[in-house]
């Protein structure tokens, strides 16, 4: 939370006049305040249009390798899952490999779901839930109560960087090292409101408007690490859905992404019409 101060010139005049200094003093005095709070203000201001920055300077690099992670925590319950693959962000295409942890699928070992990306659509394989092996399933994303921020157990990297597009409060936090490469990096934290991203966003304009609807607040945290170019290093939102019994916490989920390697290849190709599963599935279970 950015805490701006208010300068009293009047009052430091008045003080600095009592204890017998010159007024061209205190003026000074005030002026160096007044310097130092401009200062933190456009400090601010630069932090906040660096984060609003992010998903434009991502289309522009082109392409990277990822890893993402999602924790959910239920109660005193908590399951993560975790991915990794590679996106291209100038056609908003993607390709992840998801590792559902064992106990997650409700037996002692589970096939790694394969998702490819699109704008819109997310396709998955060896999802389970009965979908034959040579399968895929294609979902709307813009007709999921998230936008699919959580539900395929990883956030596009493309729209986790969109969703910084409505940054509303940043605070910098300091440097820090890039955990795959060591690059120098900034850290800085704040929130989003997810209505306002939806309607800044150009890749995944839909799937947040949809998602502004399936959480129990739109304002939610965030830490992103940018690099010196701004490009976005790691994400990590913290979202909390509204689907609790009454009298009780939301469910909260962790999502986290970190982008290394620009400039990787990335080959992308959706599954034809005959290779799409015909029938449904819940994609809210595992």
């Amino acid at each position: 939370m950015v805490v701006q101060q208010h300068g009293r010139r009047g009052g430091a005049v008045a003080f600095v006049v009592a204890a017998g200094l010159t007024v061209g003093a205190a003026a000074t005095t005030g002026c160096s305040e007044m310097g130092a709070m401009a200062a933190d203000e456009r400090s601010a201001a630069d932090g906040l249009a660096l984060v609003r920055r992010a998903a434009d300077v991502l289309v522009r690099s082109g392409s990277s390798m990822a890893r993402t992670s999602m924790e959910t925590a239920n109660g005193g319950t908590r399951v993560t899952i975790r991915g990794s693959g590679r996106f291209d962000y100038g056609e908003g295409l993607g390709r992840l490999r998801v590792v559902l942890p064992e106990d997650a699928a409700g037996s002692e070992e589970h096939r790694p779901v394969t998702e490819l990306l699109a704008p819109g659509e997310l396709y998955m394989k060896d999802r389970g839930a009965g979908v034959p092996a040579d399968k895929w399933v294609r979902i709307d994303t813009t007709g999921l109560a998230d936008g699919n921020l959580v539900t395929g157990g990883a956030t596009d990297p493309l729209s986790a960087a969109e969703l910084l597009r409505g940054a509303r409060k940043v605070t910098y936090v300091g440097e820090a090292r890039a955990e795959e490469d060591g690059a120098a990096v900034r850290h800085y934290r704040g929130t989003v409101d997810i209505r306002k991203a939806a309607a800044e966003a150009s890749h995944a304009r839909g799937a947040l408007a949809a998602a502004a609807k399936g959480f129990s607040t739109s304002v939610v945290p965030f830490d992103v690490f940018l690099d010196e170019q701004g490009r976005l290093r790691k994400v990590r939102h913290r979202f909390t859905f509204s689907n609790a019994p009454q009298g009780a916490d939301g469910v909260q989920v962790v999502s986290t992404t970190v982008l290394y390697a620009f400039g990787v290849r990335v080959d992308v190709e959706l599954p034809p019409e005959r290779e799409i599963y015909a029938g449904t599935i819940d994609v809210t279970r595992s």
